[in-house]
């Protein structure tokens, strides 16, 4: 704008050899004024451009940028293929998902086409908890240690699943199932291979309709409520085999259960999974405390204040001492 003013002030003086207001003396100051003017306005014109464009630029970086970020914040639409796991604190949900994770050894397979007895003669290391002892009493009677390394586990260090160990012409699968289940039907009227039947499972508080077969013998599974894997790293690999084939086959450490749950749980102990049924907690760690003082086994320091935890809720219930699975007589019928 001044060089417009400064422009006109000195082509007036040029013009008319007037001084003008600016008070230029003659036509000379006029000339050199205007053409001072006409160079200012040139290279206000060159400048100008240019330092407007900045400001554009910039604005468009910074929204190109925004963009960015905005897309890289955007949620996928591809579906995620972790499962949802519960809050590790043992004395409310403890998490599904156990430590060490669970493997295919972890889950008890099927029964076999036919059944192996069991060689040698397999009993527990010690005796079961004394008649009228708390579980909680028998807790504190339990060694705390370390996990020791999970280094040579194999399912076989337990005996092949399932034999008849106690000798009764039945699996030990099948001396669960008709332990555990009602409204049985047997397979071709032999009384230890269980057809179908109703499972009041205690682990989910469900009922399951349980039929053999291929595909839907795996909807009910044989829990070992202490699982082989956990066993093996606190004490069972000082046992010897015919006291862990007695173990793995001890109705007191077996349980009918959901399947899926049964795959859940794997190898965890009580600090890591409980029951979903809340109210089988107390039974299910009472159990688990009972077979660790049968097979001298010891607990974490972390498994050790979970079953406290759970156990000091329960109304001083005792320490289980038999779960025996049915004779062949009581299977036969009259």
């Amino acid at each position: 704008m001044a060089a417009t003013f400064a422009f006109f002030t000195g082509l007036y003086t040029l013009l008319t050899n007037r001084p003008s207001w600016a008070r230029l003396a003659g036509r000379k100051a006029g000339a050199i004024t205007a053409s001072a003017a006409v160079v200012a306005l040139l290279i206000g014109g060159a400048i100008a451009p240019a330092s407007d464009t900045v400001p554009t630029a910039v604005a468009e970086q910074v929204s190109d940028q925004a963009t960015e970020e905005a897309e890289q914040a955007e949620p996928t639409e591809e579906p995620s293929t972790s499962r949802p796991s519960a809050t590790s604190t043992p004395s409310a949900t403890p998490t599904p998902s156990p430590t060490p994770s669970a493997t295919s050894s972890d889950v008890a397979p099927l029964d076999p086409d036919t059944v192996p007895d069991a060689t040698g003669t397999p009993r527990a290391p010690s005796d079961q908890p004394a008649f009228d002892t708390t579980a909680l009493a028998v807790l504190e009677t339990l060694p705390i240690k370390g996990r020791a390394p999970n280094t040579g586990y194999d399912r076989e260090q337990f005996g092949q699943a399932w034999l008849d160990v106690d000798h009764n012409g039945c699996d030990t699968r099948n001396d669960m199932l008709n332990r555990d289940l009602t409204e049985i039907v047997h397979a071709n009227s032999v009384p230890c291979k269980v057809q179908s039947g109703i499972l009041d499972d205690p682990y989910t508080a469900s009922t399951i309709s349980f039929l053999r077969g291929q595909a839907t013998s795996t909807k009910v599974q044989i829990d070992h409520v202490v699982a082989l894997s956990d066993a093996w790293q606190k004490g069972a690999q000082q046992l010897t085999f015919d006291q862990r084939v007695a173990f793995a086959n001890d109705p007191l450490n077996l349980q009918s259960t959901d399947g899926p749950t049964n795959q859940q749980k794997g190898a965890g102990d009580a600090a890591t999974w409980l029951p979903p049924n809340k109210g089988y907690r107390c039974e299910y760690v009472a159990r688990q405390v009972s077979v660790k003082a049968t097979y001298a086994l010891w607990v974490t320091q972390a498994e050790h204040d979970a079953m406290a935890r759970i156990l000091s809720d329960c109304n001083g219930i005792l320490a289980p001492t038999n779960q025996m699975a049915p004779s062949v007589a009581a299977l036969s019928g009259p």
